[in-house]
């Protein structure tokens, strides 16, 4: 019976451990500034004023990962909001030929162009622009996706996301993901 309450014992140890080992080997991408599927600070909403849906300063979102496999070239991110365009989606970021070293982005740097190629989001830019949904159309969802790739950092500047989508097709690794809510 000892015997059997041991190896019960044992059995329990490595069943509620090991999710927490298998944790520190994910691809994660986190934010100092919210959780996931957290609202997102008005500071972090567009800021145009020729919209009065902008109503935020347009600082783009410190972001943190870790964990990219082992044999990530370079990294590419996407921000989406599904819900946008009454749900057609508006892009908000298309980053690529981020080199394999980098573990994350400043306050800004997504803004601020560095750190990245820019490719063409909905409104034409190459950087970060905010949300800006219009009021009463509730909280949207915007999807921070990261893809480690095996491709080495030279691609073209300006790509949108469907084009860079078809670049990298066959050359992903793996994907990180987090979700920022906002509205009016």
């Amino acid at each position: 019976m000892r015997l059997f309450c041991r190896v019960s014992l044992c059995s329990a140890l490595l069943v509620c451990t090991a999710p927490a080992l298998a944790d520190d080997l994910l691809f994660i991408l986190q934010s100092p500034a919210f959780a996931d599927n957290a609202l997102l600070e008005r500071k972090f909403a567009g800021n145009n004023p020729d919209s009065p849906n902008c109503t935020g300063q347009n600082s783009s979102p410190p972001l943190v990962w870790s964990n990219a496999p082992a044999s990530t070239q370079s990294l590419a991110l996407i921000v989406h909001d599904p819900e946008g365009n009454k749900g057609l989606g508006v892009t908000h970021l298309v980053a690529y030929n981020i080199p394999a070293s980098t573990t994350g982005f400043a306050l800004n740097a997504l803004r601020d162009g560095k750190g990245f190629t820019g490719g063409k989001n909905t409104p034409g830019t190459a950087s970060w622009y905010g949300p800006c949904p219009p009021p009463g159309s509730g909280a949207h969802h915007y999807t921070f996706t990261l893809i480690a790739t095996d491709l080495p950092p030279t691609l073209p500047a300006g790509l949108t996301r469907e084009a860079l989508f078809e670049k990298l097709k066959g050359h992903q690794l793996a994907a990180a993901g987090l979700i920022g809510r906002f509205g009016q």
